[in-house]
C-alpha cells in the first residue's frame, strides 16, 4: 500500500519553494507515495500545521499521514529575525519528531543569499526537496523496523 505523506510548504519565496516542491514531488512519485500539499504563511508555521495533522489523526476515521515533509526558504536579512526563524522552526520540527514520533524530512533551507538558495532548491543541483523526502522515508522505515522487531539488547 502506498505511503501517505503530507508536504507542508511556506511559499514566502514562492519560486524557490516551488523548486523544492518539484524535487519533493519527483522523489515521492519515484517511490509511488501518495501526497497532499498544504501551504502556510511562513516556516515558523510549519511545525504547527504538522501538529494539527497529527492531532486530526487521533480522531476516528481521519486520514493518517505516515510522514511529513517541511519545505521553505529563509534568507538572511539585516535583523536577528533570521536566527529566530531558523532556530525555532528546526526546534519545532525536532520536538514533533521526538515527542510525537513523527517522521519529518526537514527541507527548510536557511541560506545567506538567493544564489545559495537557487543551488539548494534546484532538483537538478542539490535537490534539497528530494533529500527531505528521502529523509522522511528513511525515518518511516526505521520506525517500522523498530516497531516490528523491537529493540533487542544484544549486549557485548
Amino acid at each position: 500500500m502506498a505511503k501517505k505523506i503530507l508536504i507542508v510548504e511556506a511559499p514566502f519565496y514562492e519560486d524557490l519553494t516551488n523548486m523544492l516542491v518539484d524535487g519533493a514531488v519527483a522523489a515521492l512519485t519515484d517511490v509511488n507515495c501518495v501526497y497532499t500539499r498544504v501551504q502556510v504563511t511562513g516556516v515558523l508555521e510549519i511545525p504547527t500545521a504538522i501538529y494539527y495533522a497529527l492531532e486530526m489523526a487521533k480522531l476516528k476515521d481521519r486520514e493518517r499521514y505516515e510522514g511529513f515533509v517541511a519545505l521553505g526558504v529563509v534568507i538572511r536579512g539585516e535583523t536577528s529575525h533570521y536566527e529566530t526563524v531558523c532556530r525555532e522552526s528546526a526546534r519545532g520540527l525536532m520536538e514533533l519528531g521526538i515527542r510525537h514520533g513523527a517522521a519529518i524530512g526537514n527541507g527548510i533551507q536557511t541560506v545567506e543569499n538567493r544564489e545559495q538558495a537557487l543551488v539548494r532548491c534546484d532538483k537538478e543541483k542539490q535537490d534539497k526537496g528530494g533529500h527531505a523526502v528521502r529523509a522522511c522515508l528513511s525515518l518511516i522505515a526505521a520506525r517500522e523496523k523498530i516497531h516490528k522487531e523491537g529493540l533487542k539488547y544484544r549486549g557485548r
